[in-house]
């Protein structure tokens, strides 16, 4: 990758707390300009951290972290200004207005005053009509809405999303992606965080996995898929077997749905699936089928799996 592409780097970063608990450990990441990366983990993988010490909100304990080419430590005030983030706890001043809260956000970053910006904000985030309510009178949706258009208010060139949709109705998560793509189109470079891995598969340019502080790996969305997921092919049978023939034994095959189905899991960049084989093999045996159909694996099967073996290496659950 070169330099130019990348627009945050982080080089050997680890945070180890008062307590002892290291929540990162020598992650280094490189985060393309312009791209939506999706980090993935389960609760206190160290997503949060990872997120938080780029924002300038918490110290790392070793490493280093620079935002389009400036340090996070040495030159905080121009990396932090480059910066929106959406945090997962509602943290605004109940007695301002909406339009008092973003107002202030935009200032709190050196930016003058710009009235048409900020209203076509509001209005994108369904919040023009509330702009003079106070922060107490809100829902909790819109409070999350406020959130959003407090880290955009400055007009960052990178946005962080911490658990965005957790909690939040079907109707903001929806008008949400729809501005992250809007954004992404205008040149904002997107890190997100979420517990939804379907939104991750829909959204993400690339994914990260990230388990016990480690990040296990960095990978094109594409070829994650390609490259990690199986597929299987799926026999259903005119009638169930009590046991797997002989022909097929020894195969990746499994006798499932009480008898009734033989799944055979392959993978698909191989030279030689043995879909071919499988299939010939029952037709010897005289089985018939009642239909064939293939899956392939989805993201969370593949987030799921590394993160059990994972966690296995290590002597967890």
């Amino acid at each position: 990758m070169a330099a130019t592409d990348t627009v945050i780097a982080v080089n050997g970063l680890g945070k180890t707390y008062a307590s002892g608990f290291q929540a990162l450990k020598a992650v280094d990441l490189q985060i393309r300009r312009g791209e939506i990366l999706a980090l993935l983990g389960p609760n206190g993988a160290g997503k949060t951290t990872l997120i938080s010490i780029i924002c300038g909100i918490v110290n790392p304990s070793m490493g280093k972290v620079t935002v389009d080419g400036h340090d996070i430590v040495r030159d905080y005030r121009r990396a932090r200004g480059l910066i929106g983030l959406v945090p997962q706890e509602l943290t605004n001043n109940l007695f301002d207005t909406v339009w008092a809260t973003v107002s202030l956000s935009r200032g709190l970053f050196g930016k003058p005053p710009n009235r048409t910006y900020l209203e076509g904000l509001l209005r994108d985030l369904s919040l023009w009509d509330k702009r003079n309510e106070k922060m107490m009178g809100l829902s909790g949706g819109m409070k999350r809405r406020v959130l959003i258009a407090k880290a955009l208010a400055h007009e960052p060139q990178i946005l962080f999303l911490d658990e965005p949709t957790a909690g939040v109705d079907v109707e903001l998560r929806r008008d949400m992606w729809a501005m992250v793509r809007q954004l992404r189109e205008r040149g904002v470079t997107i890190i997100l965080t979420t517990h939804y891995i379907e939104e991750a598969e829909e959204m993400a340019d690339r994914i990260g996995i990230i388990n016990r502080g480690e990040l296990m790996l960095v990978e094109d969305k594409a070829v994650l898929m390609r490259q990690l997921g199986k597929r299987q092919l799926i026999v259903q049978l005119q009638q169930p077997l009590a046991a797997l023939p002989p022909a097929v034994q020894g195969r990746a095959v499994e006798l499932t749905d009480n008898g009734g189905t033989l799944v055979y899991t392959f993978d698909a960049q191989g030279e030689q699936t043995g879909v071919g084989d499988v299939l010939r093999a029952l037709a010897r045996e005289g089985i018939e089928f009642k239909d064939v159909n293939s899956s392939q694996s989805s993201l969370e099967d593949i987030f799921v799996g590394l993160v059990r073996d994972s966690n296995r290496e290590r002597g967890g659950a």
